[in-house]
């Protein structure tokens, strides 16, 4: 029976090819994640049949002044919003779901595929996007890992994998050109001997062609890997032998690792402080669902503190990469209403590094040293456990999945060039190595699989408060300039009848130089912008003319006297 595309039908079968016509081309498109760490997602196309993977955001780097977060492009979608039969999340990371409210409602809402944890983060994430509309979601679950779905031209399973967040999972495409493979993000867990728990020798039965699409993050990444077990050994100590407060400093998508720690801590008699909105909420969500499971009674606020021994208290807290307005941050820099570090804390770091906030993490380290003579992080004891595979693990998949080609995806693009290289000495053949850039088309059909040269627009959409795509990179680059320079505002007021100012210009300097100090440079610019407006201006005053002027010559004579160049704003006000 052949199935709806709201309600896609589950059947359970396995490694059948598709009974589909195998003249066409399988575009494989990523619309982002190839360049960057977040804002995954991928298009997978076949003739009208188009089946997405991940909405992810991207959070902004240091040259992005007032911009929240940057999602994938859609343009290439437009038009195509019927061909998209449904929308598969990988798992619950912001940098795969975080998108997913906007580009859904641009989409016209297609049916969105994913475990029950994932679909419970996206309906909250959807609530806070707008009210109400999580109602315009189809959700349908992943109840089992055998269960299949086939829409158009794609017959889609999926098999377990470890990632550091529950209910992630593995997805299979099987199509009339090739088989894809696609982990999302992914870790090996390994047992106290070093093996792997999970084995993926049974994806190489798959039918071939099989294309094998791996997270390569850790591409680069040569430490031996952490086991769950000496992990939750060394927390297990930690949070026994302190003699004051444990402050555990982790990412609010650990659940499996946070539910833990609180099971340990209620175990050993202690109360848990959670503070950070993301991970309130997560947890909610968990144990709506099962996932975690806690006495109410081992939960206080954090204004209650004070109310209980410092050894019978383990905080856990948001913060572990150094955002600005996270929870411990605030505690660090002294913000925090009711948190304050204590020298006999214990602050225990609990999250990998994200490529990129190495900086930031270093300050937040620092002031925790300062602070506090306990501080315990990845570099002085196994206190975490990667996500993401390293190089070691990249080649045991690749061994045991066996493919016929090989994508590396979700990382630098330096990083997938160093996985190309690991797949290639272990003897992959170099033709069959895909190194794609974000909208570079991949094409695959019954004479095999090549990176095109065609691309589709992944330009940056920015999401700037309530606007979303509205900040163009003009718009960027003024703040960035604002933010370099500063910016001064002149502004002249002129009597259309004389001709003639009405007073001196006035200057207001914002981020440029302090007026006070600095009255001889402010003068002899007022006297230049003065000097710009000295002709008889009886009549209607051609504004644009005169704002550029302004703009020209204020803008090169303080670059003259200061060698900066701030923004100049002209007002010209006429009565």
């Amino acid at each position: 029976m052949k199935p709806r595309q709201k309600q896609p039908s589950q059947k359970r079968r396995h490694g059948r090819r598709p009974a589909f016509s195998r003249g066409g081309k399988l575009n494989i498109i990523p619309l982002g994640g190839n360049e960057e760490v977040g804002r995954n997602m991928t298009v997978f196309e076949y003739g009208n049949d188009i089946i997405l993977l991940d909405m992810g955001l991207q959070f902004p780097e240091e040259d992005m002044p007032g911009i929240d977060y940057i999602i994938p492009n859609l343009s290439y979608l437009m038009g195509k919003e019927k061909n998209v039969k449904a929308v598969i999340l990988s798992h619950g990371h912001l940098d795969h779901i975080g998108a997913a409210p906007i580009l859904l409602e641009k989409l016209g809402y297609p049916p969105v595929i994913a475990r029950p944890l994932t679909l419970a983060m996206l309906k909250h994430r959807q609530d806070d996007y707008k009210s109400d509309s999580v109602k315009q979601l189809k959700t349908i679950p992943i109840k089992s890992l055998r269960d299949t779905f086939r829409l158009g031209a794609f017959q889609i399973s999926f098999f377990q994998i470890e990632h550091s967040i529950m209910d992630a999972v593995g997805v299979i495409l099987k199509t009339p050109p090739a088989t894809l493979i696609h982990p999302g993000d992914w870790t090996l867990e390994k047992d106290v001997r070093g093996n792997p728990i999970v084995r993926y020798d049974h994806l190489a039965k798959l039918p071939s062609p099989r294309v094998l699409m791996l997270e390569s993050l850790g591409a680069t990444d040569v430490r031996p890997s952490a086991s769950t077990v000496e992990m939750q050994k060394n927390i297990t100590a930690l949070l026994q032998n302190a003699r004051g407060r444990v402050i555990i400093g982790t990412f609010a998508s650990q659940i499996e690792r946070i539910g833990w720690v609180i099971a340990t801590a209620e175990k050993m008699g202690k109360k848990v402080v959670l503070d950070g909105y993301s991970m309130k909420m997560n947890i909610e969500i968990a144990k709506e669902l099962g996932y975690v499971k806690a006495r109410k009674d081992t939960f206080v606020k954090p204004e209650q503190l004070d109310h209980y021994p410092d050894q019978k208290l383990v905080i856990i807290a948001t913060g572990a990469q150094g955002e600005g307005n996270a929870v411990l941050s605030r505690i660090i820099n002294g913000s925090h209403r009711h948190i304050k570090i204590k020298k006999t804390d214990t602050v225990v770091l609990s999250s990998s590094i994200i490529p990129g906030n190495e900086r930031t993490i270093q300050k937040l380290k620092d002031g925790l040293y300062r602070q506090c003579d306990n501080v315990i992080h990845g570099q002085v004891m196994d206190i975490h456990v990667s996500g993401h595979g390293n190089r070691e693990d990249i080649r045991h998949m690749l061994q045991q999945v066996k493919p016929d080609y090989f994508v590396p995806v979700y990382a630098y693009h330096y990083m997938l060039k160093e996985a190309e290289k690991l797949a290639i000495s272990g003897g992959f053949d170099p033709k069959k190595v895909l190194v794609l850039d974000n909208g570079q088309v991949a094409e695959f059909d019954r004479s095999g699989g090549r990176a095109t040269n065609r691309r589709v627009p992944t330009d940056y959409v920015f999401v700037d408060g309530l606007g979303i795509g509205d900040i163009s990179h003009v718009v960027l680059r003024d703040r960035q300039m604002m933010a370099a320079d500063g910016m001064i505002v002149v502004i002249i007021t002129i009597d259309t009848k004389s001709g003639k100012l009405i007073q001196n210009p006035d200057l207001i300097s914002r981020g440029f130089i302090y007026m006070k100090e600095n009255k001889q440079l402010i003068e002899e610019t007022r006297l230049k912008a003065k000097k710009i407006f000295s002709g008889d201006l009886r009549g209607e005053v051609d504004e644009n003319y005169f704002k550029e002027k302004v703009r020209n010559e204020i803008g090169q004579f303080l670059y003259q006297k200061t060698e900066r160049r701030p923004m100049v704003l002209p007002v010209i006000i006429q009565v």
